[in-house]
């Protein structure tokens, strides 16, 4: 892979991991545009440690609050006293089905779950999702009950349900932020409140998945100079686009809907399931990086 592939891949991750139109779907999408060769799930894992360096960036207060609160609630041995310490509690508890999911399904989501077909299939029913979350949304509105603002408000209900959301994100095409976020709107949070969870949520997947990725495909993702280069510039191109879109949807999230990505989501499916019965899709399979 180019230094110029990398940092195109890099942007095209950084943006894409956190709007809700799925990243490894336009992962897929691009180098297919472009005549590029289709970036492994390895070199896609490891590059997204740059997205998690921007939302360590963006969110650092609320994780340093998380984290004090947590090791202070363990520590007087009571961790559920403070909304701190149940957010960090929350946080390892919805972790656990995607790691549950990750170490069952490993040779779907790295096969057949990568198909282009198997990408419009998971856009069209994570958007569902959405729209269903929009339609509660407006309708709780309409009836005067107002969501749930602020991390102080989670329950344990809502860390499960959204935790389970994530897991579900393990297939290309969902879009981890997308259906998290729906998650969370469905489960009565506000839109701002189920982005900020969202993305805390992520961290400890992200950081899971490049170091298991990394210990078993080191050789691959690094055995060359010129393999180490494109790490390095794709991952910073993750970390500065990524930290943009963060801030960007998180001020869009407090005024405005998820529709406009409803809609960006439904014509993509739209185009690629056209792209594929005009048979000018690349054949699916990941190819080597």
């Amino acid at each position: 892979m180019s230094i110029l592939e990398a940092v195109v891949l890099g942007v095209v991750q950084g943006l894409t991991e956190f709007l809700p139109i799925s990243s490894t779907a336009h992962m897929r999408i691009v180098p297919s545009l472009l005549g590029w060769t289709t970036p492994t799930p390895a070199f896609e894992a490891v590059v997204q440690c740059g997205t998690l360096a921007a939302v360590v960036a963006v969110m650092w207060r609320d994780i340093r609050a998380i984290a004090a609160g947590l090791l202070a609630g363990l520590v007087q041995g009571r961790p559920l006293a403070t909304p701190e310490s149940r957010a960090g509690l929350f946080i390892i508890v919805g972790t656990l089905p995607i790691v549950a999911a990750g170490l069952a399904f490993k040779d779907w989501v790295k096969g057949p779950l990568r198909s282009l077909e198997a990408i419009v299939a998971a856009l069209a029913l994570a958007t569902v999702a959405m729209v269903i979350a929009e339609l509660l949304a407006w309708r709780r509105a309409h009836g005067g009950t107002r969501p749930r603002d602020g991390l102080e408000s989670l329950q344990l209900a809502d860390c499960l349900a959204v935790g389970c959301a994530q897991a579900l994100a393990l297939v290309p095409g969902t879009s981890r932020s997308g259906i998290t976020i729906s998650a969370g709107m469905i489960r009565g949070l506000d839109r701002r409140t189920a982005a900020r969870f969202s993305f805390l949520l992520s961290l400890p997947a992200i950081a899971a998945a490049a170091v298991l990725e990394l210990a078993e495909e080191w050789r691959d993702i690094l055995g060359t100079p010129q393999a180490r280069a494109a790490l390095l510039w794709g991952t910073l191109a993750a970390a500065v686009t990524g930290y943009a879109a963060i801030r960007w949807l998180l001020r869009l999230l407090a005024s405005h809907t998820l529709w406009p990505f409803i809609a960006y989501r439904i014509a993509l499916a739209v185009l690629l399931l056209a792209w594929l019965l005009a048979g000018q899709a690349a054949p699916t399979g990941a190819a080597s990086s």
